[in-house]
C-alpha cells in the first residue's frame, strides 16, 4: 500500500505544495468544461478533437487517482465508496477506449460521449459530496493532503509529458474483467 508521509522539505516552494483535493477538483472542472464545449460544437473534426482531449484528461486523472490517491485512502474511508470508484473508473475506461478508436462521424459517437459525461458527473458527485463524499472522508481521516498533492502533481506532470510526446496507451480496466463470446 502507498503510504503518504509528511516528507516535504522545509524549503519546498509554494508551487510544489498543492492540496490533493484541490488538484483533483481542478481536473474535474476542466473535464466538465470540455464536455460543455463538445456539446456546443457542431463540427465533426472539432468534436473528435474535444472527445480525444476529454479521454486523455480522464485517463491521466484515473491513473493518478488509482496509483496514488485511492491507495492512500485504503482503510481510512468507507470501503464501499472506494470500491465503487474503481468500478466507475473501469466503466469509463471502456467508453474512453471506444471513443478514442473512432471519430465524431461514427455511429453512436455522440451517445458514447454523452454517457461518458453522465458517468463522470455521477463519479464526481460521489467524490465531492459535502460531509460524506470521498474527499470529505479523506480530509476527516487526517491524510496529509499537501504531501499527497505533491505526489499527484508530479505523476500528472509525467503523464501529461508522455501524452504530449508519444500518447498514452489504451486505458486498462483495474477490477472489471471483460469476456466476449
Amino acid at each position: 500500500m502507498f503510504e503518504i508521509i509528511d516528507d516535504m522539505p522545509d524549503d519546498a516552494t509554494p508551487e510544489a505544495m498543492v492540496d490533493a483535493i484541490a488538484l483533483l477538483k481542478s481536473d474535474h472542472r476542466k473535464v466538465e468544461d470540455l464536455f460543455v464545449q463538445y456539446e456546443a460544437s457542431e463540427e465533426e473534426d472539432e468534436k473528435t478533437t474535444l472527445a480525444h482531449q476529454i479521454c486523455t484528461e480522464l485517463k491521466i486523472h484515473a491513473l493518478i487517482e488509482e496509483e496514488i490517491f485511492y491507495p492512500a485512502l485504503d482503510g481510512k474511508i468507507d470501503v464501499d465508496l472506494l470500491e465503487e470508484a474503481y468500478v466507475e473508473h473501469d466503466g469509463a475506461k471502456l467508453l474512453i477506449n471506444d471513443i478514442e478508436a473512432g471519430t465524431a462521424a461514427d455511429d453512436y459517437y455522440d451517445a458514447k460521449v454523452k454517457v461518458l459525461s453522465e458517468e463522470v458527473k455521477h463519479h464526481v458527485k460521489e467524490e465531492e459530496m459535502p460531509d460524506i463524499g470521498m474527499f470529505a472522508q479523506a480530509r476527516a481521516a487526517g491524510i496529509d493532503m499537501i504531501a499527497l498533492g505533491s505526489a499527484l502533481k508530479a505523476r500528472k506532470e509525467e503523464l501529461v509529458a508522455k501524452a504530449d510526446s508519444e500518447g498514452l496507451p489504451p486505458a486498462k480496466p483495474t477490477v472489471i474483467t471483460t469476456a466476449f463470446a
